[in-house]
């Protein structure tokens, strides 16, 4: 089976619609969305809509959690806070509904995989793992873990190979699972990678070959960001799209 896996929209329909676009072409049996379908951009509901009528599960995310009213936000930065305050104000009452209700990890067992936004040691922190001695913290919980553990949050393509007593990074390229080993994989940005790559992340993880493959693919940043400004938001929020920060 192959699953097609896709983190952190951040309302960037154009990126999103791009990134379904090219999904086509890898014979994708399932999707699932690793949070953070809303925060940042100028499309919450149109892209709330199609993840909801997409994918197998999503996952909370704290941009997602923050709209809907389940954690405090308010130690964000300013701009951040006001996006999601307008975003809380524009979501339709099906996506707001849709939204209360994402679980904080998704398990599936018959793959041995696990789904959470950030960090699965703290699932309602949302803590990163972008560094080997973040990725080391999930050690104490090794026999826990799925054979691959799939997170976004920190929008940046990232592997780490974990045995019962050590982490190890490797290059955020395509690899087959060793049985030996198990793996957090941080899928990357769909509306808003922050690696200097503008393109759109997503991912693949064909089950019976057990190999993970990196995407990118270009998207019309112009119109995503125009929508940005339009809506009144952070100027920033646009500009970073250009330059993938």
């Amino acid at each position: 089976m192959r699953l097609g896996i896709l983190s952190d929209i951040h309302a960037n329909y154009e990126a999103l619609s791009a990134v379904l676009e090219a999904f086509k072409s890898e014979s994708i049996d399932r999707y699932y969305c690793l949070g953070d379908t809303v925060g940042y951009g100028g499309s919450p509901n149109e892209c709330a809509d199609v993840v909801r009528g997409l994918v197998e599960a999503t996952i909370l995310g704290n941009h997602d959690a923050a709209v809907a009213g389940r954690m405090d936000y308010s130690y964000y930065y300013e701009a951040a806070r006001n996006a999601l305050d307008t975003h809380a104000q524009l979501l339709s009452e099906e996506n707001m509904v849709w939204l209360r209700g994402l679980p904080y990890q998704v398990r599936l067992p018959e793959h041995n995989v696990q789904l959470c936004h950030g960090s699965p040691v703290r699932l309602e922190e949302f803590e990163y793992i972008f560094a080997p001695e973040q990725a080391r913290e999930c050690l104490p919980m090794y026999e826990e873990l799925g054979h691959l553990t799939l997170i976004g949050h920190s929008h940046l393509c990232k592997v780490f190979a974990l045995t019962r007593n050590s982490v190890e990074e490797l290059p955020p390229i395509d690899f087959d699972l060793h049985p030996d080993q198990k793996y957090i994989v941080s899928v990357g940005s769909v509306g808003q990678p922050r690696d200097y790559d503008n393109r759109a992340s997503y991912t693949v993880y064909d089950t019976d070959k057990k190999r993970f493959e990196f995407k990118r693919v270009e998207y019309d940043i112009e119109t995503a960001a125009d929508k940005v400004l339009r809506a009144k938001l952070e100027r920033n929020f646009a500009h970073r799209l250009f330059i993938g920060v």
